[in-house]
This record gives structure tokens, sequence and C-alpha cells, in this order.
């Protein structure tokens, strides 16, 4: 095993990420990865999109099958998914609703349509969320809060995780010493989506801000 990481340090930079993820991986092989995978949905500012790659690049370079690479990533993936369920669940809707009554610009009835929204889209926002950059994490908190079944969480969260680490671990595998390329891809498509969510948040508070002030004013 050390032998095959030799070549990838002899590839890749050590430092940062890259280098964190490539020591898990050389000492601890495909449980390595899994962990790296598990930390990365708890602190999501830890990308999957080099993590990933990297292990299927380590995979091609024999440091571990890539059944085991598939197998532990997609594991670390749900333990982390479940952490987070876990986080949601004991936070509670009434602690939710307790804070969402102290945030300025909402009202209940828009968490309460959220949670309706989530009761009847839950099931496809878990299974596709776990396909979308930065929101591949925070979907479990919101599924933990609503209660979600944990065979249903479970079950949705190891095939969307999979289709998800499949993809990515396969590019790398396939890439070899080229797989620093699907995290500079990748990393533009987390951009847009967080791009995306930001301007709908201003949106969304400009028009709260909006019928505010109208209503003062129709008032006044």
């Amino acid at each position: 095993m050390h032998l095959a990481l030799n070549v990838i340090a002899a590839e890749e930079p050590q430092g940062g990420v890259a280098g964190w993820a490539t020591d898990l991986v050389d000492r601890f092989g495909g449980p390595g990865a899994g962990l790296a995978i598990a930390l990365e949905n708890l602190f999501p500012p830890l990308p999957s999109e080099i993590i990933l790659p990297l292990t299927g690049f380590a995979a091609s370079q024999g440091v571990l099958s890539l059944v085991s690479a598939l197998f532990w990533t997609t594991l670390g993936s749900v333990v982390g998914a479940v952490a987070l369920y876990g986080i949601g669940a004991v936070f509670g809707r009434e602690r939710m609703h307790a804070l969402w009554a102290k945030l300025p610009l909402v009202k209940a009835s828009d968490l309460v349509r959220t949670e309706e929204w989530f009761a009847r889209h839950g099931t496809k926002a878990i299974l596709l969320g776990r396909m979308v950059p930065v929101f591949r994490s925070l979907i479990s908190v919101p599924a933990g809060v609503e209660r979600m079944p944990m065979p249903t969480f479970v079950a949705l969260t190891t095939v969307g995780s999979l289709i998800w680490n499949t993809a990515l671990v396969m590019a790398g595998y396939l890439l070899g010493d080229q797989w620093d390329t699907v995290g500079a891809y990748v990393g533009i498509v987390s951009k847009v989506v967080l791009g995306l969510a930001v301007a709908a948040l201003i949106f969304y508070i400009a028009i709260r801000v909006r019928s505010r002030s109208e209503g003062r004013h129709r008032r006044g």
C-alpha cells in the first residue's frame, strides 16, 4: 500500500484537503476514505469533489480496490448523514418553531408551508439532494426535524450517495493523475448552486421587506 501511495505522493501536493485525504487512505485504506467522507458530510467545507476522485485515483494505483472505495465512501456518507439527521431530530420541531419566531422578516406560516412541502416531496428531496453539492449535507437536518422514518431516510441516502460517489470515484479512477480536474468542474457547479441559493434568499428577504413596508404604509 505504501509503495502505491508513494506514486500519489509524487504526483499530488500533500498539503490541504488532498494531503489530508491521501494520508487517511494511506494509513487506513477503505475505512480511511469512509472516515474522510463522513467528516465531509458533517463539515461541508471539506469538498467531496476532491476526496472522492482522489480515492478513485488511489484505487487505480492499487492502494485499495474499487469495490472497497465505493463501499466505504458510501458507508461514510450514510454515517455522516445519519449524524446530521440526529441533530435535526434532537433539535426538534418545537425548538425550530421557537427559533423561527425570533427571526426577522419571516412568519410562522412560512415554516408551516416548508414543512408541508417536505412532507409531500421529502423523499425526492433526500434522494436528489444527495447529488447536489452543498445541499447533500444540509438536507439531512430537516429530515431529522420532520422525523422521516429512519429506514426510508437511510435507503434514500444510500442510493443517492452511491450514485454521487460512484460518479466521482470512477472519474478519479479513469482519469488517473488528472483526477483533480474533476474537482475543478464540480467546484464550478457548487459555486453556481450556492450562488443561486444566496440569490433566492436575497430575493425572498427583499420581498418580505417590501411587503412589510407596504403594510405599514397602508395602515398609516
